[in-house]
């Protein structure tokens, strides 16, 4: 019988079969263990490469900054914000009402008092002086024909007593008769009334040209309300007008304006401030202020509480209180925005003076083999890593939140990064990964 194509087959499965069979012989714990070992060995290879990588995961760390601050700020009690003002403030603007032909200003323009800022057209005004002046000089004439008439007055006066006192004579003689000499006193009585009456005329002329200078007078009156002068030492602020307007006080009629310039005296700028009435308490008259403004960030200006406006807003329930300038620096301008700190001592000028604060948790108490000493962990970029850097230093005074601080080793700078609230573990060297702030 010929060989069966399947035989080598069922020859290689039998062989197969016979390796899966147990072998009885070898001890039962030697199988075991030689089962076990790679188990064990991926465990203890597992174990170490979680050691490995707790001890080279990066902690993660709260992050303070260095700030800049001042000493005066530890006097602190109440702060307060509102805006630089003038107290003298004017809209300067003219009485009388016509066309603007002459402006001799602008904005910033510096004006002493009385200085002419500009000119209306006085065409008509002047027309009208020089009828008032022609009617001085007709009063005036009228004075001097009073006055020959006075002059003559008297002249008939002293020739009519004459010949009454000749009059007399003659009559005591017997050659005048009483009626002849009733005749010459009727003419003296009649020459006295003719002076007085010339006498009165001569006042009534003199009334007139009074009364023509008066008219003169009113009519230049009107000439200065077309000049508008500075009514006090002060500068230009804004230029309400321009040549060829129509300047007209005291109107809303389209194409007219009131006032030409506004101006302020800048040697009376204060500050107002608002104060919200819960916290008035804490503030009264000539208490001493820290001045700060935004426009000059650097620099601080003492001043004090010049005055408490005596009512409260009640939209706001805020009260206005007036910061007055210790000493008022040509830098500052009317509208801006200031910020007060009201102080419960004046400030020194070492006070003025800008140091470095931090956060008290940002300080620890020791760095191993320093003793006792304080330090800062600083953060330091070192390419793509973040490192901490130990600086030692010495801690000032209590500044309302943050401490003062100097560097003694090493220097430190506004705003520099450093751990807040370090732990014991924290070293200098170590790499360390930024949390949140």
């Amino acid at each position: 019988m010929a060989d069966s194509p399947l035989a080598p087959t069922l020859a290689s499965t039998s062989a197969a079969i016979a390796q899966l069979k147990i072998d009885r012989s070898k001890p039962p714990s030697s199988q075991r263990r030689h089962q076990l070992w790679p188990w064990a060995l991926g465990v203890v290879l597992l174990g170490g490469a979680a050691a490995g990588l707790l001890l080279t995961a990066k902690p993660e760390v709260q992050t303070t900054s260095v700030l800049q601050t001042y000493p005066s700020q530890q006097y602190l009690q109440l702060t307060a914000s509102g805006y630089v003002v003038a107290q003298r403030r004017a809209a300067v603007a003219s009485k009388a009402t016509g066309r603007l032909i002459e402006l001799r200003v602008r904005e910033g323009s510096r004006l002493q008092k009385g200085d002419l800022i500009a000119r209306l057209d006085a065409s008509d005004v002047q027309a009208a002086i020089g009828t008032a002046q022609a009617g001085v000089r007709q009063a005036e004439a009228g004075v001097r024909q009073a006055q020959a008439q006075v002059r003559q007055a008297e002249v008939e006066l002293a020739n009519a007593d004459a010949e009454l006192q000749r009059s007399k004579g003659l009559q005591a003689q017997g050659f005048v008769s009483p009626q002849a000499l009733d005749a010459n006193q009727r003419r003296v009585d009649a020459a006295r009334t003719g002076q007085a009456a010339a006498q009165a005329g001569v006042a009534q002329a003199q009334a007139g040209v009074a009364q023509a200078q008066a008219l003169v007078a009113v009519q230049q009156v009107n000439r200065d309300y077309t000049e508008i002068r500075a009514p006090f030492d002060g500068v230009v602020l804004n230029k309400n007008a321009n040549v060829g307007d129509i300047i007209t006080p005291f109107s809303n009629a389209v194409g007219s304006q009131g006032a030409v310039v506004t101006m302020a005296d800048l040697s009376t700028l204060e500050v107002e401030a608002d104060v919200s009435e819960g916290s008035l308490s804490k503030v009264s008259l000539g208490q001493p202020v820290e001045i700060t403004l935004d426009a000059l960030p650097a620099m601080r200006f003492r001043g004090q509480v010049a005055g408490i406006v005596p009512t409260v807003d009640r939209a706001k329930a805020t009260v206005v209180t007036k910061i007055q300038f210790e000493k008022l620096d040509p830098r500052i301008l009317p509208e801006m925005s200031a910020k007060v700190s009201f102080l419960s001592q004046a400030p020194s000028a070492a006070d003025q003076q800008p140091v470095l604060a931090v956060n008290p948790k940002a300080l620890q108490a020791q760095v191993p083999g320093q003793g006792d000493k304080q330090f800062l962990l600083r953060i330091q970029r070192d390419g793509d890593k973040e490192r901490l850097e130990a600086v030692e230093v010495k801690v000032g005074r209590k500044l309302g939140d943050v401490v003062e601080v100097t560097a003694v080793s090493g220097t430190l700078q506004s705003g520099e990064r450093l751990v807040l609230s370090p732990a014991a573990k924290l070293q200098s060297g170590m790499q360390v990964k930024l949390g949140g702030k």
